[in-house]
């Protein structure tokens, strides 16, 4: 089948033209993140929006399930399945699996299967050392990329968040996923100084299985508490309070068992998650230079990321730090959003990557 275009035709203009091509793209714009894993299809937007999950058969080493479908195997496969979080505190913890994740993504993405010399841009968090870089550039490789960049993901998601970070004034961006918090300053198009912590969503979580296996001797898996953190789990009391009933086993008599919880108790239990952001966010306000915290005096504190949907984070930061405090429109896209964009300009691309 062949198909012909005239240039200059009302029907066919240069930017018709370069929106259709751009559907044949391969690039690819990747946010690894430790919870969720999303793909950003140049032409097309996000394509792939999964947890960061592989099921392996660990008889015969093969992949049963990746994604959603990994993720809803957790806490009910049988001896032989093992359902693998590759990556831990926002970098790479298992390479074979991680390498398997991206090939399956990689394919979902461009709905087909055969090789695809591509590009691919990858966000990693602000603090990774050298080998941590190095490990997901050789994994991304291994998924047949043919050129990998490297971005830093809280300058990212200030882009994805439609901050103007090209002007030389300071934005300050609070990014908390899955396994690390960043906190960064950008003016410029650079991030002038940032504190990476590893605490985030992943470790809220333990902490709500820790507390209900302290105080109530009740046992509960990591989706119950992800669901317990979303629906009653806050940074700062609430105006109405929150109580929510939850199954687990009793851990003296090995039975199923349902209790009620309280918003209270999972504030008790995240207190100690909340405040190693809070001492972040501190930190870099003290080394921040004095003409940018007049910038961030205006203009405030911007928290994406899906930690940043705990309830009350927002009026926490604020009432700590005296700055008004706002959310981003899509917290959890916001990485990836930021990185499409770049795939639109690889001269820009080539300038802030840091691989």
């Amino acid at each position: 089948m062949y198909m012909t275009l005239r240039l200059g035709s009302p029907e066919i203009s240069i930017a018709n033209l370069r929106s259709l091509l751009s559907l044949f793209s391969s690039d690819l714009g990747i946010d690894l993140g430790t919870a969720s894993t999303r793909v950003f299809a140049h032409g097309r937007g996000i394509v792939v929006d999964e947890p960061s999950a592989v099921a392996v058969n660990t008889d015969t080493g093969e992949v049963q399930a990746v994604g959603k479908e990994a993720k809803d195997m957790l806490g009910r496969t049988p001896g032989n399945i093992a359902v693998i979080k590759p990556l831990k505190e926002g970098v790479i913890a298992d390479f074979k699996v991680t390498e398997m994740m991206l090939n399956s993504f990689i394919q979902k993405a461009h709905r087909r299967r055969m090789p695809v010399h591509r590009r691919i841009v990858i966000g990693v968090p602000a603090g990774i050392t050298e080998v941590e870089k190095r490990a997901v550039i050789d994994s991304t490789y291994r998924a047949r990329a043919s050129e990998v960049f490297l971005v830093e993901q809280p300058m990212m998601a200030a882009i994805g968040a439609g901050l103007a970070i090209s002007e030389p004034r300071g934005n300050m961006i609070v990014d908390i996923g899955g396994g690390t918090t960043d906190v960064a300053v950008i003016s410029l198009s650079g991030i002038v100084y940032s504190r990476l912590v590893r605490v985030a969503g992943s470790h809220m979580d333990e902490a709500i299985v820790n507390y209900l296996k302290e105080s109530h001797k009740l046992q509960i898996g990591e989706r119950t508490a992800e669901q317990i953190k979303i629906k009653i789990g806050s940074a700062s009391p609430l105006d109405k309070p929150l109580t929510m009933d939850v199954r687990g086993r009793d851990l003296i008599e090995g039975v199923p068992k349902t209790i009620t919880i309280h918003d209270r108790e999972i504030r008790e239990a995240l207190m100690e998650c909340v405040t190693t952001i809070m001492n972040a966010i501190r930190v870099v306000l003290e080394l921040t230079p004095p003409e940018l915290s007049a910038d961030i005096g205006d203009r405030g504190i911007v928290l994406t990321g899906g930690g940043a949907l705990l309830k009350n984070l927002d009026k926490r930061i604020r009432d700590e730090t005296g700055l008004p405090v706002s959310i981003t429109d899509d917290p959890l896209a916001n990485v990836v959003l930021g990185i499409g964009q770049m795939l639109k300009d690889f001269e820009l691309l080539r300038k802030i990557a840091i691989a």
